[in-house]
């Protein structure tokens, strides 16, 4: 069993060299979580500069699906490089594009014919999105949801409400959004931790929202994290999806399902929004889609993405390289890494749960396939998060050799690469354990 190999002080050497230029020359907005310089990775398996050897559990924030440098993704790079770079999407065809464009939307759920708009992120992916949506509605009202990331260009940011930082000095953003809180009752003023207590959040929606603030006819598109990320992994119950799906078609809103996170397989199944049975009308995709290439996309049913020409557009969005990259990738989803994803997922929760049966610092501890949070408390009860012990217990695990990163506001998530094996669960399972021991056992 291969394990992590740490040789150095970290940084080491050349590490602390090279971080010293970089605060330099690099802008100092980047968020960087522990002073990790990557040289090589391969599998889940991450080398810095000076050779220590690290057991990465982030994927490059959910981005490498098929892990590091996939030979199959890595050769399909390669011939694609070999006969075209690039020729712009938006001006000229080219198969590679016109390709994938018609494999995601037989992938995409629902009966109907889609359409797939290409951008280079999720950021784009959502602005397209946001845009769509008041050109097919002509409306200009919309609802997300508080603690929800959506990237950090201005339409996707005025939709995001994760952290102030994100949108401190960049007023006045996108007018016209209204957040909602994620997951919650307004009954009993905690998360859904009841089955009736969706109904509540719903009916507060309607009843309240729209009768006293928000003209329904009037409002575009809900955006809605199927499971929401950088939030905390917050799995909503099984009712939530299908209800506000069902009270936007009432009013003519659209249900767009922002899957940059969770789609491409992470959660098991191709489409996170798959496991509460509703067909979005728009999805927006990322990360995962091209293991590590820059490559965003937009999919709505013909009858919605109704735009004209000129009305949107990208000269890099659908790349060559990343559509050939994106092709190998969900090649490999459904050749077995989603059901791999399905079933260590399950060994990982498993694991999880057994550990807070001994540990009274970990609270929740949920997800979907390979997207799984836990979060930190300090009480028996487990409602007093711990952001302090979240951020002590992630530099811990950096110093043992096993990469992990926070979200939401005393969470934990681990998004592996869906090619993790059974042994590499479990060593994760025993750095982890050996943190929050000694961090806060």
């Amino acid at each position: 069993m291969q394990r992590p190999a740490i040789r150095t002080p970290l940084p080491g050497p050349v590490a602390q060299e090279l971080i010293r230029l970089d605060k330099t020359y690099v802008s100092p907005s980047y968020t960087r979580g522990y002073p990790l310089v990557v040289d090589q990775a391969a599998g889940l398996w991450v080398q810095d500069v000076d050779g220590n050897r690290f057991l990465d559990f982030t994927a490059g924030i959910a981005v490498n699906a098929t892990g590091h440098c996939h030979p199959r993704v890595v050769d399909a790079i390669k011939a694609q490089a070999d006969r075209l770079l690039h020729m712009s999407g938006t001006d000229f065809y080219y198969t590679a594009q016109i390709r994938l464009a018609e494999k995601l939307a037989a992938l995409a759920p629902g009966q109907d014919t889609q359409r797939v708009y290409f951008g280079n992120s999720g950021a784009e992916a959502v602005e397209a999105a946001f845009k769509l949506a008041r050109w097919h509605t002509k409306r200009e009202l919309n609802i997300a949801f508080f603690g929800a990331f959506h990237g950090r260009t201005m339409g996707a940011l005025s939709l995001t409400a994760s952290k102030t930082i994100q949108k401190k000095h960049y007023n006045p953003l996108v007018p016209g959004i209204t957040h909602i809180p994620y997951a919650y009752c307004y009954r009993c003023a905690y998360n859904l931790t009841y089955p009736q207590c969706h109904l509540y959040c719903v009916r507060w929606v309607e009843e309240t929202l729209f009768r006293t603030t928000v003209p329904p006819e009037e409002v575009a598109a809900i955006f809605v994290e199927p499971i929401q990320g950088e939030g905390g992994y917050v799995v909503p119950p099984p009712e939530f999806h299908r209800e506000f799906s069902a009270i936007a078609r009432k009013y003519g809103i659209l249900y767009v399902a922002e899957e940059v996170q969770s789609g491409m397989g992470r959660t098991g199944t191709m489409f996170a929004i798959e496991h509460f049975g509703v067909s979005p009308d728009i999805i927006a995709l990322a990360k995962g889609i091209a293991s590590g290439l820059p490559l965003g996309a937009m999919m709505a049913p013909a009858r919605i993405m109704d735009w004209e020409a000129g009305s949107h557009a990208s000269t890099f969005g659908g790349n060559p390289l990343a559509c050939q990259a994106a092709m190998a990738t969900i090649g490999l989803l459904e050749e077995g890494l989603m059901a791999n994803a399905a079933a260590q997922g399950e060994r990982l929760m498993h694991g999880l749960l057994q550990m807070q049966d001994r540990f009274e610092c970990m609270g929740d501890v949920r997800g979907k396939g390979l997207m799984v949070g836990v979060e930190l408390v300090t009480d028996r009860e487990r409602k007093t998060p711990a952001a302090d012990w979240r951020g002590r217990i992630i530099q811990r695990a950096f110093e043992k050799g096993l990469l992990i990163l926070g979200c939401g506001h005393n969470s934990i998530r681990f998004c592996p690469a869906l090619t993790v094996d059974p042994d590499e669960i479990d060593v994760c399972l025993s750095i982890f354990e050996e943190c929050v021991k000694e961090v806060a056992g």
